[in-house]
């Protein structure tokens, strides 16, 4: 312990303070050790009361600190100090010194706290400060407007400006980023952002950046800065732009001059201080302006005919020499003697033409760049030719070139078959040719059965890995028969020439057999099934697009009629496939402009007769038509993709009508109406239901949605939640036509299905006897077991209602009571009812 007093006030406020406080007398001797400087170094005070402080500092720290006098130059200051702990391990403290005088004797007094984490996360961030200082990429630290608070090293030896410089400037303002993307740079603090933009350093030169946005949150999720980080892709970006349009033009087969004047375009977008200029040179050695675009027309016409030369200028005298030639004076250089009456009154005061030279090495071209200043290329200018003049030679040698670039661009990259251009070529020609020696050609169109099913249940990648499969086995069975190439997605199209209808059903028929092999894909055990349509030429067509177009449409046939089947085409097939696209695009427009209707027919309580509900049916009569039935328009609206808008439609004119009966008093308790199951793969459904309601002041037990049993095996995982919301508004959900699909009791179980609709065909069979009446007392109990309204469908005399009776039946529906009436026909029904 020690003889100094202390007041009491003053132990207590240093004993309660957050810091680790220590005071020492003149002799280095530790009088006061405060709590937090126990937990600090982990003694007990006992252990250091009276001892010297090297106890608690190495020793080059303990040295400083040996006499008041020698403290003089760190009193006031804070420092950080190494700390030895009780257990021998090192931290980091935070020391702050002060001198005091009690009774004339003089004592230091330290302020410790532990800096160990501050000291590590600072090291940390000095290892990455330096890092990011020292990569090549660009680093961009904005505030949350967007202006810049930070730029490495890697920034200004990309762009050549200086921190100093860049500070306070927007990204997009000083990179001389296009406008159209400038807004988007703008925001980047909001969120994450990337791209690929064309951007200018201090001295206006292009580059191509790949530009990554991060933004930095605050504790409460607002942006606060954001972390740009740009990476130099020019070299990589020129390949893509450039070669990519210029390989697309060329398979399109777009003119030469236009071609090369795509390519003189691009480079003028990357380095717009340059005017680029092709030339073609002839066998005679004169040139012929292919494309100039920011050349007057003039010059380029002047230019026509010009015969290469020792002294033709730059681009005459490279193509002369074979190699490129620049003239950074054109005022002053002999070369342009004959020629610069021509550039200097245009501005054009430097040229520098590069030959372009075909697989044999002859020049067949130049590729020149004008300047406006007394200058040559630069290093992106030498890129930018390098890459040209292969591009250049390549549109000049087009002929030569073709084979390879149709390599590229008409065979199917997945299955490496022909794909549609190219197998419509060759089918063309193996027409002409069996037309020529009058013999006949098939053309079997393949759709792979369940497709869809596999891609959604194993991924896309086993989808891929199927089709690579089927390819093969299309190969394996055609060989040298005939051509076999993909159209797209699951679609094939083998062509067999000298081929008739015999032939090409055995074929088809090997087609099917080899498919249906079993094989693994991805570890699953699948067997292949596919439909297969047939045309002939020259009977179904005589020519590959209307034989394809009949082949198609006898696929779909043999799909409709038995999966894993095949179908020749007919002229019955064409006949009805023209009428079905009038109708489809007379249902189109019957849709857009009303030209359907809502008939309604009741269901009738059998125990005292009163309405449970109307079914609400649509119907169509056309103008010139005349009246289409449900059964024909409503599936091909399924097939042509118009279910959803024309369910859209019946609900909304439903809940319209119903609002309307109850606006005038008409009793109608509910009205019933009919969705398909892709209704419900759609999961806005159930709002648009409810918004419906709430539009017209109904509730969801005003309405009933009948499904059908398909529904009920639909592995789409959309439909069970799709079901479940629509009932959680209320709706009721009625099973329709009850026992002619797939019904299973576990699903009616399972589902929030409130109804279920015996199926007409068991009503009209309650005539025949004993069989069909226990069929109907069966579903009656079905339904009264699991609690479910049973509505008997078509009742058409009183026979067949008093049978329903019998058995227990409480709802029915059919032309016993009344047909599906219009709404005013139904308002008159239920006047007469009263």
């Amino acid at each position: 312990m020690t003889d100094y007093q202390t007041p009491d006030v003053v132990l207590q406020t240093l004993e309660q303070a957050i810091d680790g406080v220590v005071v020492l007398d003149e002799d280095g001797r530790v009088v006061l050790f405060n709590a937090a400087a126990e937990r600090l170094w982990g003694y007990g005070r006992d252990e250091v009361l009276g001892r010297d402080v090297g106890l608690l500092l190495p020793t080059d720290v303990r040295s400083r600190l040996d006499t008041p006098r020698s403290t003089d130059a760190i009193i006031g200051s804070r420092s950080e100090v190494p700390m030895q702990r009780r257990d021998g391990s090192r931290r980091w403290g935070s020391m702050s010194i002060s001198r005091i005088e009690v009774g004339g004797k003089c004592f230091l007094t330290a302020f410790i706290k532990d800096c160990t984490l501050q000291r590590q996360q600072r090291e940390q961030m000095d290892v990455l400060s330096l890092a990011a200082n020292e990569t090549d990429n660009a680093v961009i630290v904005t505030d949350h407007d967007g202006c810049i608070l930070y730029v490495n090293g890697g920034f200004s030896r990309m762009f050549g400006w200086t921190r100093a410089q860049a500070v306070g400037h927007y990204p997009s303002e000083l990179l001389q980023v296009p406008k159209a993307s400038a807004a988007r740079w703008r925001l980047a603090g909001a969120g994450l952002f990337r791209g690929e933009e064309l951007v200018r350093d201090l001295h206006g030169h292009p580059l191509w950046c790949s530009v990554v946005a991060n933004p930095i949150f605050d504790t409460r999720g607002k942006p606060t800065h954001s972390v740009m980080l740009l990476t130099d892709i020019t070299r990589t970006k020129m390949h893509e732009v450039l070669q990519n349009k210029v390989l697309e033009a060329l398979v399109r087969e777009e003119p030469l001059v236009q071609v090369m004047d795509l390519v003189c375009r691009e480079v003028e977008r990357i380095a717009p201080e340059v005017k680029a200029s092709i030339l073609r040179v002839d066998e005679q050695g004169r040139v012929h302006p292919l494309a100039a675009p920011s050349l007057p027309q003039a010059y380029s016409q002047a230019l026509e005919g010009v015969l290469i030369g020792p002294s033709a200028g730059s681009c005459g005298t490279a193509a002369y020499r074979g190699e490129p030639v620049l003239v950074s004076d054109i005022a002053r250089d002999p070369l342009w003697a004959d020629y610069r009456h021509l550039a200097l009154p245009l501005g054009l005061l430097a040229c520098w033409s590069s030959p372009i030279k075909n697989s044999d090495g002859r020049v067949v071209g130049t590729f020149a760049f004008y300047y406006q200043q007394c200058r040559g290329p630069d290093e992106l200018h030498q890129r930018l030719v390098d890459l040209s003049l292969h591009l250049c030679a390549l549109a000049l040698e087009r002929e030569a070139a073709r084979a390879h670039i149709r390599q590229l661009a008409f065979y199917d990259t997945l299955t490496g078959l022909p794909n549609r251009a190219l197998l419509l070529a060759e089918a063309e020609q193996a027409i002409a040719r069996v037309e020529a020696e009058d013999a006949e050609l098939a053309v079997l169109f393949i759709d792979l059965d369940r497709f869809k099913q596999i891609n959604d249940s194993l991924g896309h990648p086993a989808g891929d890995e199927l089709l690579r499969v089927v390819a093969a086995r299309l190969q394996e069975v055609v060989r040298e028969q005939g051509i076999v190439g993909r159209l797209s997605g699951d679609e094939f199209v083998v062509v067999l020439p000298h081929c008739g209808s015999l032939l090409a059903a055995q074929i088809a028929e090997r087609i099917l057999q080899r498919l249906a092999i079993p094989h693994s894909v991805s570890g699953v055990g699948l067997i292949t099934l596919a439909s297969v349509g047939i045309s002939l030429f020259p009977c179904n067509g005589q020519d590959m697009e209307s034989l394809l177009h009949r082949a198609d449409m006898a696929m779909y046939q043999a799909k409709n009629s038995e999966r894993g089947s095949f179908r020749f085409f007919s002229e019955e097939m064409n006949r009805r496939a023209q009428e079905r696209m009038a109708l489809e695009s007379a249902l189109r427009e019957a849709l857009a402009n009303g030209g359907l209707s809502l008939h309604y027919q009741p269901q009738v309580r059998l125990d005292d007769d009163r309405v449970h509900a109307v079914e609400a049916l649509a119907r169509w009569h056309h103008p010139w038509l005349g009246t289409i039935p449900p059964n024909r328009f409503i599936p091909l609206a399924e097939e042509c993709g118009l279910i959803g808008e024309l369910s859209q439609w019946v609900l909304a004119e439903a809940c319209r009508q119903l609002a309307d009966w109850r606006h005038r008093a008409i009793d109608v308790p509910a009205v019933a109406v009919n969705l398909s199951p892709p209704d419900f793969h759609d999961p806005t459904l159930p709002q648009r239901i409810q918004a419906l309601l709430q539009r017209h002041g109904l509730s969801g037990a005003d309405l009933v949605v009948e499904i059908t049993e398909g529904l009920l095996l639909d592995n789409n995982p959309l439909t069970r939640d799709t079901l479940g919301a629509v009932d959680a508004l209320g709706v009721r959900l009625s099973l329709d036509d009850f026992g002619t699909g797939y019904s299973s009791l576990s699903y009616l179980h399972h589902l929030p299905i409130s109804e279920m609709k015996l199926d007409r065909s068991f009503v009209s069979d309650l005539r025949a006897g004993s069989a069909a009446e226990a069929l109907t007392r069966a579903v009656m109990n079905i339904g009264r077991s699991l609690e479910l309204m049973v509505i008997a469908e078509g009742v058409e005399d009183e026979q067949q209602l008093a049978l329903l009776r019998e058995q227990g039946c409480p709802v029915a529906q059919g032309y016993l009571f009344s047909r599906p009436l219009p709404a005013g026909g139904l308002e008159e029904w239920l006047r007469q009812r009263r």
